[in-house]
Parts: C-alpha cells; sequence; structure tokens
C-alpha cells in the first residue's frame, strides 16, 4: 500500500490532482464553521443539544456539523442532491428533458443549468424553514431583514458548494458532490469514537464487530461483478483488416454505488423540511421521521431499492449497448445481435440489481436497528452508523478506482487487484 501511495505521488497530474481536491476540502471546512450574520451559534448548538435523536441530527451530519453552528455552509449538499433527483425523476415523465438527454454533451449541460437553478430555489427555501424553525424556538433573535440576509447567505454557501463539487470532478480526484458528502460524514467520526470510547462494556465490544461487518460487505459487493464474454469478429476498416478478438462486458453486482443511499437520505430529509414551516405536524415528524425509528428506517430501505434501479437503468442503456457491440462487430456467444442481446442484458441486469439493491437497504438500516435495540449511544449511531460507513466505504472505493486508472495509464501497478 505505501509503494502505492509512493508512486502515486510521483505522477505530476495525480499529485495536482489529489492536492486540488484536499484543498478545496479544507476550505469547505472551513466554511463550515463561519456563522452565517447575526447568528448567536452557541445559542444554536445549545438548541441541538436538546434535540437527541431527532432527524436534525441526520441533517446536521450531512452538513459536517455546520446546521448546529448555523455556518455559511449549513444546509451543505444536499439541495444540490435533492433537484438532481427531481431532474431525474422529471427526465422520464417530460418529453422535453428526455429528449434533451438524448442530445449528448449539449443537452446534459442544458439539464445541469436546470438542476442549479433549482438547487437556489430549493436552498432558499430550505434556509428560510431553518430560520423560522430557530427563531420559533427561541434559540435564533432575527427581524425580517437580518432572515432576509440569513437566507442569502446560506443559498450563496449552497451555491458555491456546487461549484466546489463541480470543480472537484472536472480537475481533482473523484466525485466532487460524493467527496463533500464524505468529508462531512468523516468530520463526525472523532465525536463518534469519543462516544464509543464513553460507552457501555456491550457498546465497546460489539461497535467495533458492528463496522468491520459493513466495511467487508460494502467492499465485497461493491467489488463483485458478472462478466458477459463478448466476441468480436474479423472486419475490413479501411484498406486494414481488423483482427477478432474475446473479451467480457463487466457488469458489477451495484452499479449504482452509494448514490441511492445519498438520495434516500435526501429524500427523507425533505418532509422535516416541509414540516417546519407547520408547527402542529412536528410531534408527527418526530415519531416517524426519527433516524431510529422503524417506520424512517422501512421507508428509507424502500427508497433505497427503487433508487437502486431507478440510478442502474440511467447509466446502463441495454439497447444502446447491444447497438455498440453490432456497430463494432462485437456479439455474445450463442445471443443473436440486436434486440435479442438488448433483452439478455435488460434480464441479466435486473437479475443483478435485485441482490445489489437489497444488500444497500440492509447495509444501510440494519446497523441503525442493532444500535438501536442494544442501547448504544446517539453520537455513536448517528456518526458511525449503517449509512454513515456505507457511504464512507463507497465514496472511498470510487476515488480509489479513479486514482487506480490513472496509475495504470502510466504503467504503474495499482492498488486494487
Amino acid at each position: 500500500m505505501f509503494s502505492w501511495l509512493t508512486n502515486a505521488w510521483r505522477v505530476p497530474e495525480l499529485r495536482r490532482r489529489v492536492l486540488f481536491t484536499a484543498l478545496v476540502l479544507a476550505l469547505y471546512r472551513l466554511g463550515s464553521w463561519i456563522p452565517a450574520p447575526g447568528v448567536d451559534s452557541e445559542a444554536i448548538d445549545n438548541y441541538f443539544g436538546k434535540q437527541g435523536g431527532t432527524v436534525l441530527g441526520l441533517l446536521n451530519l450531512f452538513s459536517g456539523g455546520a446546521l448546529s453552528q448555523f455556518a455559511i455552509f449549513a444546509l451543505g449538499i444536499m439541495p444540490y442532491v435533492t433537484a438532481s433527483i427531481i431532474l431525474q425523476l422529471l427526465t422520464v415523465v417530460i418529453p422535453t428533458l428526455e429528449q434533451l438527454q438524448k442530445e449528448g454533451e449539449a443537452g446534459f449541460a442544458k439539464i445541469n443549468q436546470y438542476t442549479r437553478y433549482l438547487t437556489v430555489a430549493l436552498a432558499a427555501a430550505q434556509s428560510l424553514g431553518y430560520a423560522v424553525l430557530f427563531r420559533r424556538s427561541g434559540a435564533l433573535e432575527a427581524n425580517t431583514g437580518r432572515i432576509v440576509l440569513i437566507i442569502v447567505t446560506l443559498t450563496a454557501g449552497t451555491t458555491l458548494l456546487m461549484w466546489m463539487g463541480e470543480l472537484i470532478t472536472k480537475r481533482g480526484v473523484g466525485n466532487g458532490i460524493s467527496l463533500l458528502i464524505f468529508a462531512s460524514i468523516l468530520a463526525s467520526a472523532p465525536s463518534g469514537v469519543q462516544a464509543w470510547i464513553n460507552g457501555g462494556a456491550i457498546e465497546k465490544l460489539f461497535f467495533p464487530l458492528i463496522a468491520i461487518g459493513v466495511i467487508v460487505a460494502v467492499v465485497f459487493i461493491q467489488e463483485g461483478q458478472r462478466r458477459i464474454p463478448v466476441q468480436y469478429a474479423k472486419r475490413m476498416v479501411g484498406r486494414k483488416m481488423t483482427a477478432g478478438g474475446s473479451t467480457y462486458m463487466p457488469l458489477r453486482v451495484n452499479m449504482a454505488g452509494v448514490i441511492p443511499v445519498i438520495f434516500a437520505a435526501a429524500v427523507m430529509a425533505f418532509p422535516p423540511t416541509i414540516a417546519q414551516f407547520f408547527p402542529q405536524t412536528q410531534g408527527f415528524i418526530n415519531r416517524n421521521f426519527s433516524p431510529a425509528s422503524l417506520p424512517y428506517l422501512g421507508f428509507e430501505a424502500f427508497l433505497i431499492v427503487i433508487f437502486t434501479y431507478f440510478y442502474t437503468a440511467v447509466q446502463f442503456n441495454p439497447v444502446d449497448q447491444a447497438d455498440n457491440l453490432r456497430k463494432y462487430g462485437g456479439y455474445i456467444p450463442g445471443i443473436r445481435p440486436g434486440t435479442p442481446t438488448a433483452q439478455y442484458l435488460d434480464r441479466v441486469l435486473t437479475r443483478l440489481t435485485l441482490p445489489g439493491s437489497i444488500y444497500l437497504a440492509l447495509v444501510a438500516i440494519l446497523p441503525a436497528i442493532f444500535i438501536k435495540y442494544f442501547g448504544f449511544q446517539q453520537g455513536t449511531s448517528r456518526a458511525l452508523g449503517g449509512t454513515s460507513v456505507l457511504i464512507v466505504v463507497g465514496v472511498a472505493l470510487d476515488t480509489m478506482r479513479q486514482m487506480e486508472s490513472q496509475m495504470m495509464m502510466r504503467s504503474y501497478e495499482g492498488f486494487l487487484k
């Protein structure tokens, strides 16, 4: 491992990308501690200390603790994730968006522009909801002008985070949005470790076993794949005869990665945000949308399964893959090219996605159920629970895979075997 890290540091381009990513993440963490104008961060933090296991704790986790400080990055990147979910769902039902998606880079650029606009609107609504909630609870003393200033500041902070995430994707290593969530969760890890150290004997004994089990399960399934054999026939390209050969098409068991878990967490955080405008619903929301409640965990598992199928369908189109195979003279042995190949790939992908989606749901909710019934502390379960560990390990694997490809391009031995 150390030799691999040494080789990675020797590559100038990879070294620049890693340093750029680290710099952007450091700026993100700095902004998570700068309070919005006119906010008493200590009063907000005291209010969060009285909330216990409500959904505000989960939202604070995904903001890296910035929400409990009401910092300029208090909303985190979740409004962008929610906007992406809404646009992807609308793409299925609105023909204009579906046509844009088929237009290639130009269409995707237009959809990304719509996503940014929707992100700004959602961030403004969410910041208004938090300001109203904190003022109503007595943690924030602000008039109308100051609330408007807070809304503008938090919305601008989310817009800046969106830009920073896109910069990491373009000039850094890994997916920028996922890495921002990754950094937010890791920021809460020290408090989770401290809560574990101060916990009881059962917590000290069983929690490491749960964490190691989740990590092993994530790595095992994330790296699992079904290899579809592909045969290429000889064909003429200009005046040259290209040699045929055999290869394979790798279909991962969990092709969607940890994106469905992030999407499900964003959707589950949406009703409590809306409920902040309606005080009479707070009791119902706290009972049924607490991260440790059974209704919350059951609905989250259902959403993870649905989003896994949805995101896999977005990432892999069997019809397009079959057309590309036929265009380049490839075929699957025993399967006729064209429509039969597309049907075969769709059938295999459906069978792979089912266990992959169930695995994601189980890994996300089972540790939370175990933690709840064994009486673990809120700090431990929130910072080091199943969803947190799943996102951290999944994002780390995806980032490592991208670094692996950079290393292999320069004939260095990779880290993943």
